[in-house]
């Protein structure tokens, strides 16, 4: 459908056509900037959608692959071992590509950020600025679904902390800032140690060499494809050359150093995710940041964190990966039962929302400890799931929020009576979020839990429990803010408008898409996570 077409740029770098009409409309002219930053949103909308539609589903292979020649740094020659080396230079290029992973992740954050876009009607400031870097995050979250190369990857990484500092510092709650300063501080930790990681990399496996006549040239990539090929081809001599047979070598990548930068890289996403006890900053950033902002964050950011663990720790170093499965398994099940047993006593919803996803990313992890084709499709749906309904749930905080000026459920009851259209799908996605059949959120949790089943049954028991405790603490909430005695003050609100019913309509319909037909997800996934099985217990195979 695309041929040459550069679709995959057109995507990522659209928002900046919003970004430029925003500078010139001027700032006080409100209703003229959130139609333009709304329409900006749905340029990438429809593109996505015409990319998950043209994706080849029988293909594994990274799809719409651009490649450009960027940044070259050159280096002082590094070891006088190396001879036949003439120079040496840092090599980082623009390499974007998709698969059946990152295109449903990419379509989630084109229609997130939209929606969120059309929940932003409620900001009453700043308008100007605040789509300024609403559509900047954009920018970078499609660059860290698309990046094959890992300076391009942290870069884009980079970029979404940035403009998120600034919505949760501006337009957040009272605590906003101390939020920001929070968010920011943990997730600059994360980007620290990922940081190192890369760099690492980069300099061991991320070599690669040009013979021009006589002269070689070794270059540091920070290409995923010259990575991979290192890492896991005995031909690759530098990398797998033990000192004992290459005194001094620079570029060996021992046992022990594996172990290490999968740890760092699962301490980096993990703090993403966010796994126990890495979490505290995300539940300042749920219950001061604006609604829209919450949308994102919960409904696309986290995912970042599951997507780099998978895409770089287990992928790089599946052999350290499959190991400390066990562990990975325990961590998942502290997300789950903690998550929910501490949502279960919190009295505002946004707590609720906020421990619900802890516990939800904890099923990503038991997916991912599986280490089998169902366990993996189990994580990644519920990274699609766990995305859309978060979104929603907050977009109906966002409404309530803007009617009733609380989030406390004790404060909260009967709006059922006045509010029927937003109680309805509040219930909705509660009752997603608990997995009930039919809803997306069944999918993703019983693949997940079938998957780990088989290598951890005791495990995957009382991970199990967190099912039952999330049905507590969601229909508590819910039903305490549906109905009940309705304080006199909320009996003349208006029911949703037609700007925040069109999202939540959109939102519910693709929660109820999947639970009945998960093919629509499971086609474009298939390949690659067959790909992604066979080459964890291939190399598996290979380290033992």
């Amino acid at each position: 459908m695309f041929g040459s077409w550069p679709i995959l740029s057109t995507i990522v770098f659209s928002p900046l056509l919003g970004i430029i009409a925003l500078l010139f409309i001027p700032k006080h002219k409100g209703r003229a900037l959130k139609t333009t930053a709304i329409a900006a949103t749905f340029i990438p909308l429809i593109l996505a959608a015409l990319l998950y539609a043209d994706f080849q589903n029988d293909s594994a292979d990274m799809q719409y692959k651009e490649h450009a020649d960027w940044i070259q740094i050159p280096l002082n020659k590094q070891d006088s071992q190396i001879s036949e080396a003439s120079d040496f230079y840092y090599e980082f290029n623009y390499t974007i590509g998709i698969d059946g992973l990152s295109l449903p992740l990419v379509f989630l954050t084109a229609l997130v950020t939209a929606m969120a876009a059309l929940a932003s009607v409620h900001v009453k400031k700043r308008w100007k600025a605040f789509y300024i870097w609403f559509l900047l995050l954009e920018i970078g979250m499609f660059g860290v679904f698309m990046a094959r190369d890992l300076f391009l990857f942290f870069l884009f990484f980079e970029v979404t902390l940035v403009p998120m500092f600034f919505l949760i510092g501006i337009w957040g709650n009272v605590d906003r800032e101390k939020a920001a300063n929070k968010f920011l501080l943990y997730n600059g930790i994360g980007s620290a140690i990922m940081l190192l990681a890369f760099f690492i990399i980069v300099n061991t496996a991320g070599f690669t060499t040009q013979t021009n006549g006589e002269a070689t040239t070794f270059f540091y990539s920070g290409s995923l494809e010259v990575i991979t090929k290192n890492l896991f081809q005995d031909t690759s001599a530098f990398v797998h050359a033990a000192p004992d047979v290459f005194p001094g070598n620079p570029f060996y990548m021992s046992g022990t150093m594996k172990w290490s930068l999968f740890l760092m890289l699962l301490v980096a996403f993990g703090i993403k995710l966010p796994i126990f006890p890495f979490h505290t900053w995300m539940l300042k950033v749920h219950a001061e940041a604006h609604p829209a902002v919450v949308m994102i964050h919960s409904g696309v950011l986290l995912k970042m964190g599951a997507y780099g663990l998978l895409s770089f720790g287990i992928m790089l170093f599946p052999e350290q990966a499959k190991s400390a499965a066990l562990a990975l398994g325990i961590l998942g099940v502290v997300n789950i039962l903690y998550g929910a047993i501490v949502a279960f006593r919190q009295t505002d919803f946004r707590l609720i929302l906020a421990y619900s996803s802890i516990s939800h990313m904890g099923i990503v992890m038991l997916g991912l400890a599986a280490f089998n084709e169902i366990g993996l499709k189990g994580a990644i749906f519920q990274l699609v799931s766990h995305g859309l309904i978060s979104a929603l749930l907050f977009l109906i905080v966002g409404s309530l929020v803007e009617r009733t000026e609380t989030t406390d459920i004790r404060k909260l009851g009967g709006l059922a009576a006045t509010l029927p259209f937003l109680c309805g799908f509040l219930m909705l996605g509660g009752m997603a979020s608990l997995g009930m059949p039919l809803l997306s959120g069944f999918v993703s949790e019983f693949l997940a839990f079938l998957g780990l089943f088989d290598s951890m049954p005791i495990v995957t028991v009382i991970g199990a429990l967190g099912i039952i405790f999330t049905a507590v603490y969601v229909l508590r909430g819910v039903l305490r803010v549906s109905y009940g005695p309705i304080g006199e003050s909320f009996k003349g609100l208006r029911d949703a408008r037609l700007v925040e019913a069109v999202p939540m309509i959109t939102l519910a319909a693709f929660i109820v898409l999947i639970g009945i037909y998960p093919a629509v997800l499971s086609e474009p996934l298939q390949q690659t996570v067959s790909g992604i099985d066979a080459w964890i217990h291939n190399i598996g195979k290979m380290g033992g």
